[in-house]
């Protein structure tokens, strides 16, 4: 064996190393790689998702607009409701009528015990009428005794009326301290005498 059988081999220096080679894929010619199992599960899992999600909104949407109509109705019915009792409680009050007590009395005002003398049928069936608001009632020698009603004047019989009006008032219930009814208001009905009783 000589010396250079033991002496180590040297590449030749001469030619470069060899290294790793790169290639590139051009994206018009090259077939896209199929995806794989767990990737296909991956996109479908995320397709429900999305799906799912959007029917959360469309829920969460319909929903809230339901309340809001809800409350919207709510609001109108109550206001409506609210309106509905103001009206009917204040055409209540002004269609109440005033209960009113008449008072017979004769022409200078005294008040007399017979409400009959004030009645226009009771006046008639006796020969007497009715005229600008009086009642005449024919007296036994001759002439006539006028009458007419008081509306709420207060006193005692063979004295004079206190306050009160000798007309008689729209939209009232009147009856005389013995019960007769006069006339009957409420509901709008302001004129018209019930029994054809007297008074201006």
């Amino acid at each position: 064996m000589t010396e250079d059988d033991n002496t180590p081999q040297r590449p030749d220096s001469s030619e470069p190393p060899r290294r790793g080679s790169m290639r590139f894929q051009d994206a018009e010619s090259t077939t896209p790689r199929e995806p794989t199992l767990a990737e296909q599960r991956a996109r479908r899992r995320a397709m429900v998702e999305e799906r799912e999600r959007q029917a959360a909104e469309e829920r969460a949407r319909e929903e809230a607009e339901r309340k809001a109509e809800t409350r919207r109705k709510v609001f109108i019915g109550t206001g409506v409701t609210v309106g509905l009792v103001g009206l009917v409680a204040g055409w209540y009050v002004v269609a109440k009528p005033e209960e009113v007590t008449a008072v017979c009395t004769r022409a200078d005002g005294t008040i007399v015990e017979n409400d009959d003398y004030c009645d226009e049928d009771y006046v008639e069936s006796h020969g007497g009428h009715y005229s600008g608001g009086f009642m005449f009632l024919p007296l036994p020698g001759g002439g006539y005794q006028q009458y007419r009603y008081n509306y709420g004047g207060t006193g005692t019989v063979g004295g004079k009326v206190s306050g009160g009006s000798f007309t008689k008032p729209a939209n009232a219930d009147i009856a005389t301290k013995s019960g007769k009814t006069v006339q009957r208001g409420g509901f709008g009905i302001s004129g018209g005498s019930f029994g054809k009783s007297g008074g201006s």
